[in-house]
């Protein structure tokens, strides 16, 4: 059984849905894009049973508020966000599962707020300072996408278009015969409005643009990288290169799934991550230390990645410092309070 709840806090309202005991340790899901708390429903019902699960809609996602103005999804405020929520829950700390976009913010997150989380999966996203890089270089339409998506209002509008042709790709997985095709009609519905695809596209408007301090330490959150060997959208390359970024990490590879394995392989995904989360360092991870020479020995020398952006990015990247957070700070309230003014 789960409870569907809501929380306000500083003007904006955050839907969540929440399973299991209030007593055991708290498992906080985040999704990725286009999705929102669905994305999960293989995995609640399982992690409910040893942990008291929350699974988010993103600001900008499904019932959550969808605020209009772009300064409403720097990362600075979501992180910040986060932290509010997380401290609402009642809890010192967590730990964080994302997929895509919300593996993205977990990556940030960890770096962050170390002492918040005890160990964080990226499901389908290698680390902020590879993701662009790789993703980008992967094919002339990611990098048209990305460039395309910086356009006001267009994108939001072009995505209705074809009966949402967007939301019928991102998740093919759910038209094979043995799917529910209840599933994909949820998720047109949640994405039916061009108001719906705002905050989403915002992110993408925002972070590819924003990088972890490159001199700054590796997360030392325990760190479960997984990712489904048919997933052809993120390459292995960048996976293997994000280990870099973590002191205790380990990797796995999900069976005939592509780029939701939680959803295309559940019962392999939550084996594996009930063994990291309730078993974790005693099976299969690796020391930072020792990354190095194992990664050679499994991989060989990994090719260098194609260089990222072009003189547009470029010139994004000099209007904010390089595209370079360094240690991202906490969002004062001061952003807060304007970010709730300009809503009003």
């Amino acid at each position: 059984m789960f409870y569907r709840k809501e929380i306000d806090f500083r003007g904006t309202k955050f839907h969540y849905v929440e399973a299991g005991s209030r007593d055991q340790p708290v498992i906080l899901l985040l999704h990725g894009f286009p999705d929102c708390w669905l994305s999960w429903r293989y995995q609640i019902p399982i992690l409910s049973t040893y942990f008291r699960v929350i699974a988010i809609d993103l600001k900008g996602f499904g019932d959550s508020e969808k605020p209009m103005w772009h300064r409403s999804y720097r990362i600075e405020l979501i992180l910040e966000e986060l932290r509010q929520f997380i401290s609402v829950l009642g809890v010192s700390y967590c730990s964080i599962i994302g997929h895509d976009l919300g593996a993205l913010i977990g990556w940030f997150f960890v770096h962050q707020s170390p002492e918040l989380v005890d160990r964080f999966v990226a499901v389908s996203c290698s680390h902020p300072n590879v993701y662009w890089k790789t993703f980008t270089s992967q094919s002339l339409f990611n990098y048209n996408w990305v460039c395309f998506v910086q356009l006001p209002y267009l994108p939001e509008t072009d995505a209705l278009n074809d009966d949402l042709k967007i939301i019928s790709d991102a998740h093919k997985h759910l038209q094979q015969k043995d799917a529910k095709d209840e599933y994909l009609e949820a998720y047109k519905y949640s994405f039916s409005r061009k108001e719906d695809w705002v905050g989403p596209i915002n992110y993408y408007r925002t972070l590819p643009f924003v990088r972890i301090c490159e001199k700054s330490e590796q997360t030392r959150v325990t760190t479960l990288l997984v990712q489904g060997d048919k997933d052809y959208s993120i390459s292995l390359e960048g996976v293997v290169k994000s280990t870099e970024y973590c002191e205790k990490f380990a990797l796995k590879m999900i069976e005939g799934a592509a780029h939701f394995p939680h959803q295309e392989n559940p019962d392999m995904f939550n084996r594996e991550i009930l063994k990291f989360l309730k078993i974790g360092s005693s099976t299969g991870m690796f020391e930072r230390s020792q990354s190095k020479s194992i990664m050679d020995r499994m991989f060989g020398a990994v090719s260098s990645t194609v260089n990222f952006g072009n003189s547009m990015f470029d010139t994004v990247h000099k209007r904010t410092k390089n595209g370079v957070v360094s240690s991202i700070p906490a969002i004062g309230l001061s952003l807060a309070q304007e970010t709730s003014l300009v809503r009003n």
